[in-house]
């Protein structure tokens, strides 16, 4: 559908460009509502089943109907009557849902394509599970987030996010368009198939300006190899695309697949619903014991700590410690990696042991400097450091890493926003129905407020407080990691004027 746009009563809906237009005006829609939006336009008066949607919207991710339930009710809220009076998006009970509207298809819309980077830039998309058991997908994901990590460290290319690779799993698009859409001109492609103590994996890298193939191979090895194939599918990516060959950074790897299989499905888990949060914890823990020199299994173990029990002020304090000694460990089983550095980092910096957070950052974006969540978690220590400048740089790098990103680059971003005096631009960012949540409806009442719209920053300050009933700010200022008052002090104000709680 990234060719053809959608017209339904005021609206135009363009899936390719990821947006929605009222009478012209942009809607703040996001990612996964734009999806499901597309989803049941692009099949206009039939009945879509709630498991085809979830899949439209998280394709390759285990989540909860809730999810889905609940994006459907944002965009109903956003669509606001059809023309009728009605409601565009009708609830077949017990079944799915069923777009009711009339729709006119439109041409493509030209839109603004991300600029080339000045280096060799590639997307390694998700490789496709050939096997006849669908719990091996777990085992090509793995598989696509290593070559990730491996290319990413290497400065001389600029490598796209995990995140905004996977939001292509599943899809049939063209090579053009998913680099258009990226950004990037080159795009590894693969299968793998794991049976009987053997693998099989074919990549092939494809220039997608040219549609030509630079390099395929097929490889046939025992299932112990794993981690060398990786490292010579690595090395040829890398000599097909600057021309010579280069050494393979020696990375911390599982000695039990079982634990890497485990450390792969809890990943997947981290972001959604806090009962999965709680599944991904067992599964890291069990991999913990099953291998207890796997570095990222303390990292992500470390993440869950930190974000699985979220309280109005931050983790609770035990949490804290385990996240932080979690952390630790990570680090020093594998220095070199740079997702435990900057980890390592975001968790010192809550402890006020700045000196060692900025060393940890500036060692964690040495290391890897595509590390796309590393430049957004900067760009929030940045902020919070007064370095509001800085601050936008960070999360504007970190997004062109990674276009289709997880939810919390919204709220990064937002912040940056309001910090920057950028009030307007904060509200359609924190609007965003990605983000439109209980963690950032108080930056969003902030932003409304210093624009004068009392009664909107009222309301949404008195949401936040339903679900964070306990918020102070001075409560809140004391555990964020603030290093310059006078940006403190801005976000306090913004706080105090939409009605939040001194």
């Amino acid at each position: 559908m990234r060719d053809v746009r959608f017209a339904f009563g005021p609206f135009v809906l363009d899936p390719g460009a990821g947006t929605l237009l009222r009478n012209d005006d942009p809607v703040a829609v996001g990612y996964r509502g734009v999806k499901l939006l597309a989803a049941l336009v692009g099949r206009a008066g039939e009945i879509l089943g709630k498991a085809e949607l979830m899949d439209a919207a998280w394709p390759g991710t285990a989540v909860e109907e809730g999810n889905l339930t609940v994006q459907i009710a944002q965009l109903r809220k956003l669509l606001g009557p059809a023309v009728d009076g009605g409601e565009w998006i009708s609830t077949v009970p017990r079944v799915g849902y069923r777009f009711t509207g009339t729709i006119e298809r439109l041409g493509g819309a030209t839109r603004k394509l991300l600029p080339l980077p000045d280096k060799p830039s590639i997307a390694v998309l998700p490789f496709v599970n050939l096997s006849n058991d669908p719990e091996q997908g777990a085992f090509a994901d793995g598989l696509t987030e290593d070559l990730i990590t491996d290319l990413s460290t290497n400065g001389d290319l600029f490598v796209i996010a995990r995140n905004s690779s996977f939001a292509y799993k599943g899809r049939v698009m063209d090579v053009r368009a998913i680099a258009e859409d990226l950004g990037v001109r080159y795009l590894l492609e693969g299968s793998a198939r794991r049976a009987s103590g053997m693998v099989r994996i074919n990549a092939q890298l494809v220039d997608a300006a040219s549609g030509a193939h630079l390099w395929a191979e097929r490889f046939d090895r025992s299932l112990e190899d794993i981690f060398a194939v990786q490292d010579e599918v690595t090395s040829r990516i890398v000599e097909a695309l600057l021309g010579r060959l280069q050494p393979v950074r020696k990375r911390n790897r599982p000695s039990s697949l079982e634990a890497y299989d485990l450390c792969v499905r809890a990943r997947k888990l981290m972001d959604d619903t806090p009962q999965m949060a709680r599944e991904a914890h067992l599964m890291l823990t069990r991999a913990v014991s099953l291998d207890p020199d796997y570095a990222e299994a303390y990292r992500w173990l470390a993440i869950n700590h930190w974000m699985g029990r979220i309280h109005s002020g931050g983790p609770a304090q035990t949490d804290r410690e385990l996240a932080l000694g979690l952390a630790r460990k990570a680090v020093a089983i594998d220095p070199d990696a740079a997702g435990s550095r900057w980890i390592l980092g975001y968790l010192l910096a809550y402890e006020r042991c700045f000196a060692e957070a900025d060393a940890e950052f500036a060692k964690a974006t040495e290391l890897d400097p595509n590390e796309a969540d590393a430049w957004a978690a900067l760009s929030d220590i940045a902020i919070l450091s007064g370095r509001v400048e800085e601050g936008l740089k960070h999360i504007r790098k970190a997004f062109r890493l990674n276009p289709h990103p997880a939810s919390w680059y919204y709220l990064t971003l937002g912040q940056a926003q309001y910090a920057a005096g950028s009030y307007e631009a904060a509200v359609e960012t924190l609007r965003n129905d990605e983000t439109y949540r209980t963690s950032s409806r108080r930056f969003l009442a902030a932003s409304l407020a210093q624009l004068g719209r009392i009664e909107e920053a009222n309301a949404e300050a008195e949401l936040f407080l339903v679900a964070n009933p306990h918020f102070t700010i001075r409560h809140w200022a004391a555990a964020e990691p603030f290093r310059d008052a006078a940006v403190l002090e801005h976000f306090s104000d913004g706080f105090r004027k939409a009605g939040l709680p001194d």
